[in-house]
């Protein structure tokens, strides 16, 4: 079956301001794309040069060959009207939500896992990474091998693997991190993360501190098994990131959050983002946390006028997400919730946030004064890059996944 969307052919143009609101996501493995109205026009973005959007099996379709190879047509065609047709959000950092915590080895962690991916969809993530905080070691060898990748559909959002943050991190820059269950690279690096984790079957991201003794080991042994790894909760100077990211870090967690603040003799790691010792070819990409709590906005700005290329939009979301104020569980931490933000009970430290992807999106076009298309690639296109996964995932190219998100103006 083939499916056609008509009517997105207009560019949005540059420097436009106005209040976008993702509102539905539609697949089309099996099912319709859902398009919802939009009083701004936009072209496909991407790359994609047609005026329509042709899917089928799941997959973007080169009309060309459909109607030269195969002389077909569509099966199903949908007027979307010059509604705002994009790539679905891709959260590479989620703690939870709706009253789900990943890091708690609970009787039904698939249950847990499906609830999160269905209620993540209504804010346009087809796609996530469900984060681990430090956590004892039982608790990665309960839930780890519970976790499988799998394609999203109408049923909740793909899982593209774990993200473990932790619990080779420094504790001087833990944030919500339980102290009595991180840990440095005791026996070179290597054989830590196996006596830790278990296995790393259906690992996606690892979060470390590079200035841990041994992390330079274990660093390339993430990256040669394919793992993204990613540097923070960390006191490391700007030399010993760039010695991480020459072992092939690529991300670092939550920019300028649990790391030595910018500083203009030794910037840290948030020098990463203009360093001149990242190799060519190589991009640094950097999560920030656009809720309006965790960034001020001239930081959110600074980060993205200096380094564009490499913003990545992730949530953090803790298990209130979607929940009302109270208490609520991190792992090993209780946590408060008032108003907005998200606390460590008993402190002022904050543990995650409560925010959704779509909200991400609005501040972080608000604040940095960003173009719709800039905004909608630092949830898509950006996290896709920085996983590996760009062939599939985080645009609209011919023969990616056909993983949309209908925005609406």
């Amino acid at each position: 079956m083939c499916l056609e969307l008509c009517g997105i052919h207009h560019p949005v143009p540059q420097g436009t301001v106005h209040d976008e609101a993702v509102v539905s996501v539609g697949w089309a493995k099996g099912h319709p794309l859902l398009c919802l109205s939009v009083t701004l026009p936009v072209s496909l973005y991407f790359g994609c040069n047609l005026e329509d959007l042709w899917v089928r099996d799941g997959k973007i379709l080169n009309p060309e060959k459909l109607f030269f190879d195969e002389q077909g047509f569509a099966d199903h065609k949908v007027d979307c009207g010059n509604k705002i047709i994009a790539p679905g959000f891709i959260d590479a950092q989620i703690n939870g939500g709706y009253g789900i915590d990943f890091s708690q080895a609970s009787s039904d962690i698939n249950g847990g896992l499906s609830l999160v991916a269905k209620k993540i969809l209504e804010h346009g993530v087809t796609s996530f990474c469900p984060t681990l905080v430090t956590s004892p070691p039982e608790i990665y060898r309960q839930v780890i091998p519970e976790v499988r990748v799998k394609d999203g559909g109408a049923e909740g959002a793909g899982i593209l693997g774990l993200h473990l943050e932790g619990p080779f991190i420094n504790e001087e820059k833990r944030g919500a991190h339980p102290p009595k269950f991180i840990r440095p690279f005791k026996k070179g690096g290597v054989v830590d993360l196996t006596e830790v984790y278990g296995t790393l079957d259906n690992v996606a991201l690892v979060t470390v501190a590079p200035e841990l003794t041994n992390s330079g080991p274990a660093i390339r042994e993430l990256v040669r098994r394919g793992i993204t790894v990613s540097l923070g909760h960390s006191m490391a100077d700007l030399s010993q990131a760039e010695e991480a990211v020459m072992n092939g870090a690529s991300f670092i967690t939550h920019l300028f959050n649990a790391m030595l603040p910018f500083h203009h003799r030794d910037p840290g790691i948030v020098g990463l983002l203009t360093s001149d010792r990242v190799p060519a070819g190589r991009t640094v990409y950097y999560g920030m946390i656009a809720d309006g709590i965790h960034t001020h906005p001239a930081a959110l700005r600074i980060a993205h006028r200096s380094h564009p290329a490499g913003l990545v939009l992730v949530t953090d979301a803790v298990t209130a997400m979607g929940l009302p104020a109270g208490r609520h569980t991190l792992g090993q931490q209780e946590i408060h919730i008032e108003g907005l933000h998200a606390y460590v009970a008993g402190t002022t430290t904050l543990s995650g946030s409560i925010a959704t992807m779509d909200m991400c999106v609005r501040h972080f076009k608000q604040a940095s004064g960003c173009s719709v298309e800039a905004a909608l690639e630092a949830a898509s296109l950006h996290p896709a890059q920085v996983l590996g996964i760009s062939h599939q995932k985080g645009t609209l190219d011919y023969g990616s996944d056909a993983g949309t998100t209908g925005c609406c103006g």
